[in-house]
């Protein structure tokens, strides 16, 4: 047994040595030096890369480690015979992507994914910016390295391995180390599995690259590779152009309602997980839930008509900071080759000097939420590892919000730099709803209302200090919430969220009771500090001189739902079929939403 398990060791770290290897060739063929990268940078790279490099070996270790299982109830096992054509298969993949990353990595500025895949119809094409000379030092570097690596995993693997003395207590040693390696595969026991994201650990994007383990990149693109702009084509260029003219003005539009009384106010979001208005009393709903947010409903700008756009965090978060619609058969989140195109809020906020941060009580590797926040524009990231491992467990998600709201304040109360934006995302409001508070029964609504007491409190006690003065908070959720449960997230109540602006940066209280979508925060905030949002197609100044048609749009798990003053349409794009129209008979509705779905998927499709 000793001989397997040193073989199966052996050959997982050897694979992932030779990923560790590649970062810093990969960065001093892409100018590390130049750039102004030293040790430390290199160093740091490689210590933040390990974790995918280790999966991606766990994945290649895969196969070794099922025929040594194998081996240990047959008499004599030629396990290198077997194993040469697997090993040149290894070595060639390896070695091609890795050049290929490396070199393509200078013309396109981002990890080697899924879209490599485009030009292989056009080489040609693909290859007229580059030499003959160029392509072929390339083809030879990596013969070379496939001849590497093909001889180093066949020099470090046994010939022939015998039978084992003693076959079950050997067979679960095996499984034991099998176990090991599903754990190093899946990226850990917590909810996050192995994603790109987890390996981000700066704000420059160059030292994120070359963490990244470009044979995972490549894979787990594939995986998510989609041609998004042949989904929906519901019309003719024509006619959809027609339809979704105007929906979506491209002006910036001048504020007509100015509800601020500085141009550059200090400004924290909290997007509050799951509170939809079904918990808001002045929205309709449970009036005991909120009884903070209800009261402080009337001290700041109180938009009643704001639906969200989707229906999971991953992507209500992107509606939120980057104004991008949510997508009903995919999470652009998911998809960093996307995500990393949309504009977001933070990054027009460092335009302009201002110091951002993101707080998240959870894991925040768990569908790239990591990747796609440093990618938009916040400098530092504050998550669970952040806290004692006593807090990382007050909650089945992480950190419970008492906890979270306690550390946003003391780290904002003497803040002195300005101007500064800072991020929270809630997570006590969401199952399994056990939270440290009793006041009401019923488990769900007794779980908002522990955030909603500690929003309040957290609010009273800013209003105490300096910073009160000069900042603006907004308030609002990533996506709704049907309650009692015996909806679906396809009907129209679960879209409802309450969102609200308060702070000394507001100057008066006041009631805005247009339709609209948690992604126009985008560009009404940026339009009220007199900022460009041009580049948020999908985000509309809801407070500006051009927004004349008001309207929503959301999506659920492929279906979509248009709202404007007319009623309600929802549409299943499974069966084809309206499952709710209220009033009925409107063509115009349904039209301009699958225009809508059609415009969003197209320019996915673009990015």
């Amino acid at each position: 047994m000793k001989k397997r398990i040193a073989y199966i060791s052996l050959y997982f770290f050897t694979v992932l040595l030779i990923f560790i290897l590649q970062k810093p060739l990969f960065m001093l063929y892409n100018g590390s030096i130049e750039k102004g990268f030293g040790l430390a940078d290199y160093m740091q790279v490689m210590v933040h890369g390990a974790s995918l490099d280790a999966a991606t070996a766990g994945y290649l270790t895969a196969l070794p480690f099922l025929l040594v299982l194998v081996s240990i109830w047959l008499k004599k096992f030629p396990l290198k015979k077997i194993l040469w054509g697997y090993y040149i298969l290894v070595a060639t993949l390896v070695s091609i992507i890795f050049v290929v990353d490396m070199a393509l990595y200078t013309f396109w500025g981002f990890k080697l994914d899924a879209s490599v895949f485009l030009y292989v119809d056009s080489p040609k094409e693909a290859l007229a910016s580059v030499s003959t000379d160029f392509i072929a030092l390339r083809v030879l570097i990596i013969l070379l390295l496939i001849v590497l690596y093909a001889r180093l995993l066949l020099k470090i693997t046994p010939s022939v391995l015998e039978a084992a003395r003693r076959r079950w207590a050997g067979t679960a040693v095996m499984l034991l180390i099998g176990g090991v390696l599903f754990i190093m595969i899946r990226g850990g026991v917590t909810e996050s599995t192995s994603n790109i994201g987890q390996v981000y650990f700066s704000n420059e994007p160059f030292l994120n690259h070359s963490a990244v383990n470009p044979d995972f990149s490549l894979l787990s693109s594939m995986g998510k590779s989609q041609d998004f702009a042949a989904e929906f084509n519901f019309f003719e260029e024509e006619k959809r152009a027609e339809l979704f003219d105007g929906l979506y003005p491209a002006t910036d539009g001048d504020s007509i309602v100015q509800v601020l009384n500085t141009r550059r106010p200090n400004i924290l979001i909290i997007l509050m997980e799951s509170y939809g208005a079904r918990f808001i009393g002045p929205l309709g709903g449970i009036p005991e839930v909120a009884p903070h947010f209800n009261r402080l409903s009337e001290e700041g700008v109180f938009f009643t008509n704001c639906y969200a756009n989707s229906f999971r965090t991953d992507r209500g978060t992107v509606c939120t900071f980057s104004g991008y619609l949510g997508l009903p058969t995919a999470s652009v989140m998911k998809i960093p080759a996307k995500s990393r195109t949309l504009p977001s809020i933070a990054e027009e906020l460092v335009k302009s000097d201002y110091k951002t941060d993101f707080l998240y009580g959870g894991d925040i590797n768990f569908t790239n939420m990591k990747s796609y926040l440093l990618s938009k524009g916040y400098q530092h990231l504050t998550a669970d590892k952040d806290f004692s491992l006593a807090e990382q467990t007050s909650n089945a998600w992480g950190v419970n919000d008492d906890i979270t709201f306690e550390y946003l304040y003391n780290q904002l109360k003497d803040r002195k730099e300005a101007p500064w934006h800072t991020a929270f995302l809630t997570l006590s409001s969401h199952e399994p709803f056990e939270v440290p508070y009793h006041r009401l029964d019923e488990k769900i609504p007794n779980a908002f209302a522990f955030t909603d007491d500690c929003l309040g409190k957290f609010i009273d006690k800013l209003k105490q200090t300096p910073v009160w003065e000069n900042l603006l908070v907004v308030c609002l959720p990533d996506h709704g919430f049907y309650y009692p449960r015996v909806g679906l997230n396809t009907a129209p109540e679960f879209y409802h969220i309450p969102m609200l602006w308060l702070g000394g940066a507001v100057k008066q209280p006041m009631k805005i009771d247009k339709i609209m979508n948690q992604t126009d925060l985008a560009a009404t905030l940026l339009g009220q500090l007199g900022m460009d949002h041009s580049s948020f197609t999908f985000s509309r100044n809801v407070l500006g001189s051009d927004y004349t048609y008001p309207f929503a749009f959301y999506s659920f798990n492929n279906g979509f739902s248009f709202r404007d003053s007319t009623g309600v349409t929802v549409f299943d794009n499974n069966s084809e079929s309206i499952l709710l129209e209220e009033p009925a008979g409107s063509e115009q509705r349904i039209n301009k939403g699958k225009a809508i779905l059609q415009s969003v998927y197209d320019d996915l499709g673009r990015r």
